[in-house]
């Protein structure tokens, strides 16, 4: 770690902050519109879908750190402290679903419809109460792996902030403490991981597979996470791709440590390849009617068919066939425009499953600019939770051939 004092963050520039901020309230202005116009479903569908993949992408990222520090893998040390960063996103996640409740009437079509005795499961106050149990705690999790992440790796030297502060107050740097914080660390990472399991698949269920009350897929849990851990993946390697191409950051990895994380985003490329394909081909064989319609309705009328082939094309085949070049991994510019187009595609995917039941008996896909505004907005809150994440903690990118400074 530096030892300079001042450590200032090389990421207080007004301009970058503005951009963020305009983003922000261009999405804010576009949701506004659409809820004021002729379809103010669509405007919350496109929030619901924009809900359920950045905090995807920001529960996903700290599963990295989470996996990384409990096999102890010693080459991710960098892209972890990146990792990290995406719980500052936790909080802004957390708010963005309480708002969904303003929304429920046009998101669950199930509220007018009879569930045949599903009423016991599917009613919005159990549906909300349970599900802002889980984000508390697998939030709470996430912060507390957090807490004692930073504690260990944080430079000591700089004590401006109420957040440092606390965290240099909870204990000494004895080495008795240093262990018990690292088993600690070790404890509710494990924790963290699985409440990412079990808490994301009841999101999946509640907020995605439930919108269709009578099919159901054993397999749609697990997809949920894995997909998220897909896309949490992607965004860390975006974001280590921006800080080191960056000649004013000092932040510059190593290509090794490039093809690593490349490799694991390969794998979980293959992964979820598996489980859409798996979840798509049981259904079919299973030739079930309250099964089949889903996928017939997806995979095999206009306009949707084409946009599964589109989805899985550009989640699947295309990240497959350029990832078995090793070189390609190597280079932070050609991952991070695959990377995004991998997470443009995964928000195509939510639409896709969440399309069909908002907008039936649609000839063209409802899809418009203010889709892309919204989409932008989110983009924006990201991106300013993260920035903000690393100027409060500037030490934790400041690294030299893959290297803490």
């Amino acid at each position: 770690m530096s030892s300079n004092p001042d450590n200032k963050s090389p990421f207080q520039k007004k301009p970058v902050f503005l951009i963020c901020l305009a983003l922000v309230a261009i999405g804010f202005a576009a949701f506004v519109f659409g809820l004021t116009g002729r379809h103010p479903e669509r405007a919350w569908q496109a929030y619901l879908i924009n809900f359920l993949l950045w905090s995807a992408i920001a529960q996903g990222g700290l599963l990295f750190s989470t996996v990384m520090h409990t096999v102890k893998a010693r080459w991710s040390g960098p892209l972890s402290n990146l990792a990290e960063s995406f719980t500052a996103f936790f909080p802004v996640s957390f708010g963005l679903f309480l708002i969904l409740f303003l929304g429920k009437n046009h998101i669950f079509p199930w509220l007018h419809q009879d569930l045949h005795g599903k009423e016991i499961w599917l009613n919005v106050p159990f549906l909300f109460t349970r599900d802002v149990v889980g984000l508390l705690v697998l939030y709470g999790l996430g912060f507390a792996y957090l807490y004692h992440a930073l504690w260990l790796k944080l430079d000591r030297s700089v004590s401006h902030g109420r957040i440092r502060k606390y965290l240099y107050s909870r204990w000494d740097r004895s080495i008795s403490d240093v262990h018990r914080c690292r088993d600690r660390m070790t404890i509710f990472g494990i924790l963290y991981m699985l409440a990412f399991a079990l808490i994301l698949s009841l999101i999946g269920y509640d907020l995605v597979m439930s919108l269709d009350p009578h099919w159901y897929s054993t397999l749609f849990g697990a997809y949920t996470f894995v997909k998220a851990f897909y896309i949490g993946l992607g965004g860390i390697i975006i974001l280590a791709s921006i800080l080191h191409l960056n000649p004013a950051i000092e932040f510059k990895l190593n290509p090794s440590d490039f093809h690593d994380i490349g490799k694991l985003f390969f794998a979980f490329c293959l992964v979820w390849g598996d489980f859409f394909y798996v979840q798509l081909v049981v259904i079919w064989y299973g030739n079930i009617p309250e099964e089949t319609a889903y996928l017939i309705e997806r995979t095999m009328t206009a306009p949707w068919n084409s946009l599964a082939w589109f989805v899985f094309i550009i989640c699947f085949i295309i990240p497959f066939i350029i990832l078995l070049n090793k070189k390609i991994k190597t280079k932070p510019q050609f991952m991070s425009i695959l990377c995004t187009v991998v997470i443009m595609g995964i928000c195509l995917e939510h639409f896709l499953l969440i399309g069909p039941v908002l907008n039936p008996h649609v000839s063209a896909l409802p899809l418009g600019l203010t889709d892309g505004l919204i989409f932008l907005g989110f983009f924006g809150l990201m991106s300013l939770a993260v920035i903000f994440f690393l100027n409060l903690f500037p030490e934790l990118v400041r690294v030299v051939d893959g290297e803490a400074t």
